[in-house]
């Protein structure tokens, strides 16, 4: 790889920005100081630094997010902060949420530059499960909970696919679903007559969000968990897990 676009894909700056670091002495590789953005290296073996930093290549990256109430699942916005804005430190610009949950909803929230895993994930033909805990207006009847399990109308053509639903209290259920409308388990719940008080993703293609993380707070994912999310989204996995 040239040396200026490992620096750029390091997010240290645009190809005229790392050229400038170049001329001024801050990049080393092994050690010696380089001027020579053109210069051939192996990101996996050789050792670059930028002003005595380290940097430690990684093509694609994955953060595990416990997303908080009235943060925007975007890249940028003109009125709220967005769940990009709570991974700034990571230094990346390339970063972006696998999908969306709305601004009231919290819980789990994939952030990555795999553009070729999400598009996977969340493609309409691979039905991921995505597992939501709902706490509900009204508790649902015998009913609502058939027609949930079956499919109901939401004011779209197609009515949802067949859900899981598991009750955990007179109010509160797991919902599983194996699809991503828009405003989903809203609109569903509103077909029933009912409506949602708080709603949380707890899992994610079979991702499990980690208990451990209070709203705002994100870790990056394990091997096995990236392995994981690769087989749901019908990804070869390799050495690069």
């Amino acid at each position: 790889m040239r040396l200026d676009r490992f620096l750029c894909e390091m997010n240290l700056g645009s190809r005229s920005q790392v050229k400038n670091f170049l001329k001024q002495g801050l990049v080393t590789v092994n050690g010696i100081p380089t001027a020579e953005p053109d210069m051939k290296i192996d990101e996996n073996s050789d050792q670059v630094s930028f002003q005595g930093r380290v940097l430690d290549y990684r093509k694609y990256v994955y953060y595990m997010l416990n997303k908080p109430v009235g943060v925007v699942s975007a890249v940028t916005d003109n009125t709220a902060d967005t769940v990009v804005s709570l991974l700034k430190e990571e230094g990346r610009k390339d970063l972006f949420p696998a999908g969306r949950l709305d601004k009231d909803t919290t819980g789990l929230l994939l952030l990555t530059n795999d553009g070729e895993l999400v598009h996977r994930l969340l493609s309409p033909r691979r039905h991921v499960d995505k597992i939501y805990q709902v706490t509900l207006e009204h508790p649902l009847k015998a009913s609502d909970l058939s027609a949930l399990e079956t499919g109901i109308r939401i004011g779209e053509e197609r009515p949802t696919l067949p859900a899981k639903v598991t009750v955990l209290g007179e109010n509160r259920i797991l919902l599983t679903l194996h699809e991503g409308r828009f405003h989903q388990v809203k609109r569903m719940m509103l077909a029933l007559g009912n409506g949602v008080r708080t709603l949380r993703r707890i899992s994610f293609g079979g991702l499990q969000l980690d208990e451990r993380l209070k709203e705002g707070e994100y870790r990056e994912l394990t091997p096995s968990e990236i392995q994981m999310l690769k087989e749901a989204a019908g990804l070869q996995t390799g050495a690069d897990v």
